[in-house]
Formats: C-alpha cells, structure tokens, sequence
C-alpha cells in the first residue's frame, strides 16, 4: 500500500529518487477522477482514518470508476452502502481485484483490493456487537473500517435485550479480550449499548439503526434512548452510522497500542 511514511521510508533507503517520490506524493495527494470525484489519498496520513466510498447516492458507475482510482492510488478501496444491482456491477467490473463483500438484501460493506494488498499488522482490538440480526450490515461498516485501519474486530451478533441471557458469554470473551473499545449497534428501543456499557471498563460507542414498528421506528427512539443513557462511558453516533461508529472504536484502539506500559503516560 502506498502511503506518505513507505513513499518517505522507499526514498530513505535508495529505492526510489527524489523526483520519483516528489511524484507519487503528487499522486498520493489527490486522485481526480474526471468531474466525479477528488480523491483524497492522504487523509489517513493525517486523520488515522482512510477516505471511504459512500455509494448509496452514487450510480454503479461511478461507484466504479472512483474505486479502480483509489485501488491504484493506496491497493484498495472501502465502499459503503452498496445495494444488490451495484454489487453486481462491482463484481463484474472489478474482477481483476479481490472482493470481499459484507452484509445483506440492499446493505452490503465492499472491500475491493488489489491481489498484492493486504491490510496493515493489527495493532488493538475492538468488539462489535449488535442487537438483533437487523443491525448486522450497519456492523460490518465498523467491522471493515477497522481492518483497513489495522484493528481487529472481534463480533457477537444477535444477543439483544430481549434475551438478556444471550448477552453473558460475549460479555465474558470482551473482558477476557482486553478490547479497547466497544461498538454496540440497537434498533428498537436501543437498549443495548447501555446494558453493555455498564458492564465492561472500555468505552462503548451506541449505534442507533432504523429497525422498529410506527412512531420512531426509523431510529429515532434508539437514539434517544441512547442519548439518554444513565450509563457513563457510553458515546452515540448519528443513526445507522456504523462506519463513523467503527472509525472512532479503531482510533481508541490504535491509540491504545501506541501507550507502553512502562511509559507512565
């Protein structure tokens, strides 16, 4: 994967010139795709977190020819929100890349790599979990981000409020994982993530999905339950944003790997 430190670190040992790298950190800085898009290929140089494809608004075309600009640019390319008919397109359009496709029905996570990529060492680990199996394709948004970031992401799907027993054993393995963060994703009543915040000692971030019956069934009774939460220790991200929710739990965790424990910091 190309990025500003292995730009930098190709130039410190010979490999590349001077003019060469002036070049690709050129490259790196922006991808133009016509009148489509400006690629962003530096931003997780800057902000720990890589530029992402949002797709729900975006024609399989595009959607296409943005990421074949990104692959080429950094090895892969992210893509959210890819309904049934563009995961088609991305399949028959991108069969030279490695295709990993998360989710379900209209809600699928898209990593699309080139054969040579591979995500970074994993450096922390985080915990996704979700309420019901609805809230599964949101999941797989943190679960992803996380894995281009280099976090691991350990997962416990349907173990909701509703069959509070359920929950026990994940509980168990997050705490016997020493996880440094917690993404919980809830529709209905959005109970979930405070349950689970006040039962492990890492910071938890609440999901709300719109999965529910009539008046506030579209997320809005999650997450004002959610905002609402005696529990400290719990943050909330917007409705249904499983991505930002995953970003922020892969910081923490990155974050964490870098404090030695000897530091005193």
């Amino acid at each position: 994967m190309r990025t500003t430190r292995t730009i930098l670190s190709n130039l410190a040992k010979g490999k590349i010139s001077e003019e060469e790298a002036e070049k690709q950190l050129q490259e790196l800085s922006v991808g133009v795709v016509g009148d489509l898009a400006r690629i962003d290929g530096a931003r997780e140089g800057r902000s720990g977190i890589p530029e992402v494809i949002f797709s729900e608004s975006k024609s399989a075309d595009d959607t296409v020819q943005i990421a074949k600009t990104m692959i080429v640019q950094s090895g892969y390319a992210l893509m959210t929100r890819i309904n049934t008919e563009k995961l088609q397109t991305l399949q028959r359009d991108l069969s030279d890349y490695e295709i990993e496709a998360k989710g379900s029905g209209n809600h699928y996570t898209v990593l699309a790599s080139s054969p040579d990529w591979s995500p970074p060492e994993p450096t922390g680990k985080i915990a996704v979990v979700t309420a019901g199996t609805s809230d599964i394709p949101f999941a797989y948004e943190s679960i992803l981000v996380a894995k281009i970031m280099g976090v691991t992401a350990i997962s416990f799907f349907d173990v909701g409020v509703a069959g509070i027993h359920r929950l026990v054993e994940p509980i168990k393995q997050i705490v016997k994982e020493k996880v440094s963060a917690v993404v919980v994703l809830a529709g209905m009543e959005g109970a979930l993530p405070t349950v689970v915040a006040s039962l492990v000692n890492a910071p938890v971030i609440g999901v709300p999905i719109p999965t529910g019956y009539g008046h506030g069934g579209k997320g809005e009774t999650a997450l004002a339950s959610m905002l609402q939460s005696c529990a400290p220790g719990l943050a909330v991200v917007n409705i249904g944003n499983g991505l930002g929710a995953g970003s922020f739990a892969a910081l923490i965790a990155k974050r964490c790997g870098k404090i030695q424990p000897d530091s005193g910091r």
